[in-house]
């Protein structure tokens, strides 16, 4: 790898990381991240589950999506 191909990797590698501390930052305030239909939730005397399936799913095909615009080759 070049010193350039090096360089854009260390930069989209900061983005991303920047980007998802922003994600976790304003997580509870985005409406619709981990209430989509299909995420499970269980709620019992002294247990709580929550598995975001459907959520996980959109923000794949989303970040799939960016990502194959912004790496194109």
């Amino acid at each position: 790898m070049d010193v350039a191909g090096l360089g854009k990797l260390i930069l989209l590698t900061g983005l991303f990381i920047a980007l998802l501390g922003a994600v976790i930052l304003f997580a509870g305030k985005i409406p619709f991240v981990g209430k989509l239909p299909g995420d499970i939730h269980v709620h019992k005397p002294g247990f709580s589950l929550h598995i975001p399936i459907v959520t996980c799913l959109v923000l794949s095909v989303l970040f799939t999506i960016i990502l194959n615009l912004f790496l194109r080759r």
